[in-house]
């Protein structure tokens, strides 16, 4: 019998138990009464659990090393820098010993590369995998919440690396005394540790979501992952440095590109004119600023075009 709603409240079933006598069994069915948290919640839920799967928690030890791993390395140098201005007890940045806050993703690039590839095909590629894909289709979520959920994700992921260290730097510099000068001069660096960071992070994860659209193994979105941003990076500096080409062909080198805008939001700008060639691995210089936020605009635009044309496809042929 139903009620108005068409919600069933009771069934009644009569089954043959092991001994031949007949059993009344009632099934009660209820509506939901617990909390709602519509397509939001669903949101949050994802990128959590993708957060913390890509991380290895809650998953057994194998899967903790290699992205924490890649935590450490880049926090290393960071830890170094902070050990050597406590001993010397100099403002070592101000004496031009320890690299400043833009330098030091040229010290992570390896692990960020390294980490990229570890976290982007795990977070996307294992749904298609496993299943799991259409069943966060059936719930609120929708092709489109989804894609920016899991991007959510490996950005916050990738953040890790490319936020947390300088971050710590900050912190740990001006406690022993190498910091800022002043509230306004710290809330200045803290917006740009964190521009700079946002911004790599968004360009590397629209590429790298793209890559790992193109393929249902894990291992082949590794690889292209890794050859996109490692492959990208030889290839054009070769030709720029090398061939002396155009330096606007830095346009296809994620790496280059990427760090370009991390100069550009702490202040480190081209060249000005009359002020003489650069020199060898500095011609990235060259390049405009609003030819830089551009590229890396467009790495972003095409690396969601491909990602959203890639699905559109999965979810016709479902």
């Amino acid at each position: 019998m139903s009620d108005a709603t068409g919600t069933t409240d009771l069934r009644e079933q009569v089954t043959e138990a092991d001994d031949g006598a007949a059993q009344i069994l009632d099934h009660r069915y209820r509506p939901y009464s617990g909390s709602r948290h519509g397509l939001g919640g669903a949101m949050r839920a994802v990128i959590g659990s993708s957060f913390r799967f890509t991380l290895g928690f809650g998953r057994p030890a194998r899967h903790k090393f290699l992205p924490w791993l890649a935590v450490v390395v880049a926090l290393v140098p960071a830890i170094v820098f902070v050990g050597i201005a406590t001993v010397l007890d100099i403002d070592l940045i101000s004496e031009n010993i320890l690299p400043e806050y833009h330098e030091y993703y040229g010290l992570i690039q390896a692990a960020l590369f390294f980490f990229c590839g570890i976290v982007v095909p795990e977070i996307l590629v294992a749904d298609r995998r496993n299943g799991m894909l259409p069943m966060y289709l059936a719930t609120p979520l929708r092709l489109w919440s989804y894609l920016a959920s899991k991007a959510a994700a490996v950005a916050a992921t990738l953040a890790v690396i490319t936020v947390g260290p300088l971050l710590f730097l900050l912190v740990a510099y001006t406690i022993e005394g190498s910091g800022p000068a002043g509230p306004g001069d710290w809330l200045i660096v803290l917006v740009r540790i964190l521009g700079s960071g946002i911004a790599i992070a968004a360009t590397i994860t629209a590429a790298s979501l793209a890559i790992s659209s193109l393929t249902d193994r894990r291992a082949f979105a590794v690889i292209g992952v890794i050859l996109l941003l490692l492959g990208s990076q030889l290839v054009t500096g070769v030709l720029v440095e090398v061939a002396e080409m155009d330096p606007r062909i830095y346009a296809f080198n994620l790496g280059e590109i990427g760090g370009a805008l991390k100069d550009r939001i702490f202040g480190v700008g081209p060249p000005m004119p009359g002020g003489g060639e650069s020199s060898p691995g500095q011609r990235i210089g060259e390049l405009s600023t609003l030819f830089v936020v551009a590229v890396n605009a467009a790495w972003v635009a095409v690396g969601g075009a491909v990602l959203w044309w890639r699905y559109r496809r999965i979810e016709a042929s479902q």
